[in-house]
């Protein structure tokens, strides 16, 4: 069973990396992540698909289940004795602290993914230990971290396509959802919104100016391009309003609205920038 068990996980894994995220199978249309720990006592890199939540703009949390397991899986054991892991999210790669979470702020993280998915719920039915939750924090996140794309233009397209997942992994649990918006789909929707405030505004002060600099004939579009991020701000924080108000109807009502606006803008982007920065 183990041999069965590791190279299910490496076929996961081969997959997540060639295409950047996306994978079928039991994880299709989840949020999953390559966790790459060191063993507590080899000191070997072990890399494992794990699920995750949005968690804001600072971390995210994973959920040390092993499916209702009596026993805490490896990689838990491992981040303990080593708490400086690396996260692969598809689009990015980056070094990150991990912190299990105690008390009432684990209680409160493990409910709100069991609103999510009561399948973490079963987990913990089928087990006495209390499944851990686990924070991770970005080291040295000042500046974006290393995007898995080859040259500047692939790398446009690569976070282009990770907003364009989350976008539609949000309209999937809107349409599950029912009249009151629950509390870990807030917090997907507010993650997501300010990833994509920081997305733009490190395209306003960094990406821009430079191809401006480069390519004077690009003028033109960086203008309607910086007109576009302040149209999507405004829905941005249309969005933000309505996922204050709990009511589904509206918060579905403005993620639609937001897809469309971004789906044209990324679209543009990608036709006008691409081609000026090579292949």
């Amino acid at each position: 069973m183990p041999n069965e068990f590791n190279a299910f996980n490496q076929r996961v894994i081969e997959e997540f990396r060639a295409n950047r995220g996306r994978v079928g199978g039991p994880f299709e249309g989840g949020r999953l992540l390559l966790l790459t720990t060191e063993g507590a006592r080899s000191g070997r890199p072990h890399t494992t698909p794990v699920g995750y939540l949005p968690d804001g703009a600072e971390r995210v949390l994973v959920i040390a289940s092993a499916g209702g397991s009596p026993r805490h899986p490896a990689w838990y054991h491992n981040l303990l004795a080593h708490p400086e892991v690396t996260v692969e999210s598809g689009a990015f790669t980056y070094r990150a602290r991990a912190v299990p979470l105690v008390g009432e702020e684990r209680d409160l993280a493990f409910a709100r993914a069991v609103e999510s998915d009561p399948g973490w719920a079963e987990y913990q039915r089928k087990t006495r230990r209390v499944i851990p939750v686990v924070a991770l924090y970005e080291i040295g996140g000042d500046g974006p971290p290393n995007i898995n794309a080859g040259s500047l233009a692939e790398a446009i397209k690569v976070v282009h396509d990770a907003f364009r997942r989350e976008l539609g992994l949000l309209r999937q649990e809107m349409a599950r959802q029912g009249p009151l918006l629950g509390a870990q789909l807030r917090v997907n929707c507010l993650t997501f919104c300010h990833g994509l405030h920081n997305h733009h505004t490190g395209e306003d002060l960094g990406l821009f100016p430079m191809v401006a600099a480069r390519s004077p004939e690009a003028e033109g579009a960086l203008v309607r391009l910086k007109e576009e991020h302040e149209s999507i701000a405004r829905l941005i924080e249309e969005l933000r309003a309505a996922v204050d108000t709990g009511d589904t109807d509206s918060a579905r009502a403005e993620v639609d609205r937001l897809t469309a606006e971004l789906e044209a803008h990324l679209t543009y982007e990608e036709e006008q920038l691409i081609p000026l920065l090579g292949p």
